[in-house]
């Protein structure tokens, strides 16, 4: 991928991006393989491969600058590295950075100064959907420039037509978490549709979303043709997120239980399942819950058949792992964007073997992966 911010030496995010892309996906396929293949051997499947640009659903830039002239990017110490043109973004949303630039200088709103700590816009994130339909957050430091944003909505939605949810999040703490914990909507619409395989998950500010459409579709398509072939009558999907794991392996002869920490993330799920008519018990029904992963099996009767388990970089808990090992669950689909903790969990679980298992290219360019592997007791 030819990008000029990086030949500028203006950004090195893309740490991998002078590697040919083929090159990229052999060196990824085999880190995941030497650490899974000594705890089970699976068989594997060819790597997904991404598109090597336009390809993330969502830019978070951070704001810097000044008044009528910010930048949207990245941070070079503490001036602002403007980043709009970023080739992994797709059209819609690289017309939508530009759009909200615009807005920004219009309205006046002042980029936050990490420097001398004082400002109140901190990031624009842009969420885009496969139809092109948008989200589009304001981070700001307090609600000081709430009202010019609130009084600006119809400029806003001249401007970037396509944003379909409007937010501002509150991040008073100076440091580099992006979130605040208080989210404040400006439009009617409270989440964003993302289609995919057929299913419009519904995603809410702060509800968490692969950033690769294209490959995620892949990824759920997979699990879904395990669980298919494994044709379990019940399936818990632990660190559920927003349901796609669920609801893509809804059946009428089986019941599926979701389960995620995140009551935003739960919410929509619900949402998505009642849009797809789904029923919230018996044969047929997929229901989520607020809660945490490892505290599932405490907090739900029975054992299910199959468990899915797509936990966050650090892995599984040791209590869910040795649950998982001392259950009846018959199969297991691990999803993980880790292997070094993927495999630190498989060691914990011996009983449940890998027997096949695909490397997913979520992030070209860097050294990031998705791998899911099938597990099988016995």
């Amino acid at each position: 991928m030819e990008c000029g911010y990086y030949n500028r030496d203006l950004c090195h995010s893309c740490t991998a991006i002078e590697v040919a892309y083929g090159r990229q996906l052999e060196r990824k396929q085999e880190l995941v393989r030497g650490l899974v293949d000594p705890l089970g051997s699976p068989r594997w499947l060819a790597p997904v491969a991404s598109a090597e640009a336009g390809f993330r659903n969502k830019a978070k830039m951070v704001v810097a600058g000044e008044v009528g002239a910010p930048t949207l990017g990245i941070l070079d110490g503490t001036r602002g590295t403007d980043l709009r043109d970023c080739p992994l973004y797709p059209a819609p949303v690289t017309r939508a950075l530009h759009a909200l630039g615009e807005f920004i200088s219009r309205v006046r709103l002042l980029p936050y100064d990490v420097a001398k700590r004082r400002g109140e816009l901190k990031h624009v994130v842009v969420t885009g959907s496969p139809e092109g339909r948008l989200m589009v957050r304001f981070m700001l430091r307090s609600t000081r420039q709430l009202p010019k944003i609130r009084e600006n909505m119809d400029l806003l939605h001249e401007l970037v037509p396509a944003a379909d949810v409007v937010s501002v999040n509150l991040q008073p703490e100076h440091k580099a978490v992006i979130e605040g914990p208080e989210e404040i909507l400006l439009t009617e619409r409270s989440e964003l549709v993302m289609t995919v395989n057929g299913i419009g998950l519904r995603v809410r500010p702060r509800s968490f979303f692969q950033t690769n459409t294209a490959v995620t579709e892949r990824l759920y398509a997979q699990v879904a043709e395990w669980v298919s072939a494994a044709d379990p009558v019940s399936v818990w999907d632990l660190y559920c997120g927003v349901g796609g794991f669920a609801l893509h392996v809804a059946d009428p002869a089986r019941e599926v239980v979701g389960t995620e920490i995140s009551p935003e993330a739960v919410a929509s799920a619900r949402d998505t399942a009642r849009a797809m008519g789904l029923p919230e018990a018996g044969p047929g029904s997929v229901r989520f819950l607020a809660d945490d992963a490892a505290a599932t099996p405490a907090d739900l009767p029975g054992t299910p058949e199959l468990a899915i388990v797509n936990p966050p970089r650090r892995g599984l808990d040791a209590s869910l792992c040795a649950w998982l090992e001392g259950s009846a669950v018959g199969h297991a689909v691990y999803s993980s964007c880790n292997a070094k903790t993927l495999a630190r969990d498989l060691r914990r679980m011996p009983s449940l073997r890998p027997v096949e298992a695909r490397l997913l290219d979520m992030f070209p360019h860097t050294g990031h992966y998705e791998a899911a592997v099938l597990l099988r007791r016995g």
